[in-house]
């Protein structure tokens, strides 16, 4: 079973029919792009650029000094 069967499984365990329909309605609007604050996986990656990525970020240079333990 792909992932799109177990998540529609998912949800119909979890919505009644009316929510169902009403998460449908949703999802077809983003797809007909009525609602630009909502964008797929696709166009966010596309229209929304990072900021920082993890090639940016140097890496440690030294290891962590320890904590000091606490004292009672």
């Amino acid at each position: 079973m792909d992932r799109i069967s177990r998540f529609v499984i998912w949800i119909c365990s979890k919505f009644d029919r009316e929510q169902i329909v009403r998460i449908v309605a949703e999802l077809n609007d983003v797809l007909q792009n009525r609602n630009p604050g909502v964008l797929p996986k696709d166009d966010f990656k596309k229209n929304i650029p990072t900021t920082a990525t993890t090639s940016s970020i140097p890496p440690h240079q030294s290891p962590p000094r320890p904590h000091p333990k606490s004292r009672r």
